[in-house]
């Protein structure tokens, strides 16, 4: 996965028969519905964070963020977002998606093929899996962990041996969707970012299939756009359903609303 690259925020779902990737060609009858947003708040976001995972968890906010030399997980203050406590991952890795089950936090890899678990209160490390391909975005249904590894497949995952109890291929209109980044399980279905773009996809985590996408170009002002990176970074509040988004190398997280299709 290339890890410099601008938000295409006017890039359309699909175009007559050509294809655009990681979304699907729109056949007549068979148009997806794109959801508009609103922004409820935003509050600051460490410009310098390579944003590859984000969780909002009982009132805590936690990152991951990628790059070798600089990847790391944390535990952020989301009012005004200084780190609160940090873990460094050696540089040899590249952090990926990031996920909390139960007491503790799992964080995947890009390129080496392991996912660490820490204690989600201390950060202390606790175990390492292995697995096969590139580790992506990273969440879970209350049963599985959810991974993404930049393939139209999710694997669904056994949170205490990281074997593959399934997976589902993505689709929309029946075409295969790639570059699923970071992942949150939201009321029911996946909500996946869609890597070099502002769109998010809706995806049900049963079948596997698309049911629309939410188109969050904007969010940054132009004055804000320099030197930034793609959107990446979905959270959910639970208790106050509230969806948080972010990106790589943001001065600001969101609290977004999410609105009626247009």
């Amino acid at each position: 996965m290339v890890k410099a690259m601008s938000a295409l925020a006017g890039l359309s779902i699909a175009v007559a028969s050509t294809r655009v990737v990681g979304f699907a060609p729109q056949a007549p009858g068979a148009k997806l519905p794109i959801d508009n947003f609103t922004v409820v708040r935003s509050y600051p976001h460490d410009p310098s964070a390579f944003t590859q995972g984000l969780e909002y968890v009982d009132g805590v906010l936690y990152e991951g963020t990628g790059l070798n030399g600089r990847s790391s997980i944390r535990r952020v203050n989301l009012e005004t977002g200084n780190v609160l406590k940090q873990h460094t991952i050696d540089p040899q890795h590249f952090g990926e998606g990031i996920t909390v089950f139960g007491s503790d936090l799992y964080e995947l890899t890009w390129q080496s093929g392991l996912a660490f678990v820490y204690d989600r209160t201390t950060l202390t490390p606790k175990k390492t899996f292995k697995y096969t391909g590139e580790g992506w975005g990273l969440t879970h249904d209350g049963t599985s962990l959810i991974m993404s590894d930049g393939t139209e497949y999710l694997r669904f995952l056994d949170p205490a041996t990281f074997a593959e109890r399934r997976r589902i291929k993505v689709t929309a209109v029946g075409v295969p969707v790639s570059n699923l980044n970071e992942l949150e399980f939201v009321k029911g279905e996946i909500l996946a970012n869609v890597w070099t773009t502002a769109y998010v996809a809706r995806i049900a985590p049963d079948t596997g299939r698309v049911s629309g996408y939410i188109d969050l170009g904007g969010l940054l002002a132009p004055s804000e756009r320099a030197g930034v990176d793609v959107l990446n970074g979905i959270a959910y509040d639970a208790e106050h359903d509230r969806l948080f988004v972010t990106g790589k190398l943001w001065p600001k997280l969101f609290e977004v609303k999410i609105t009626n299709p247009r």
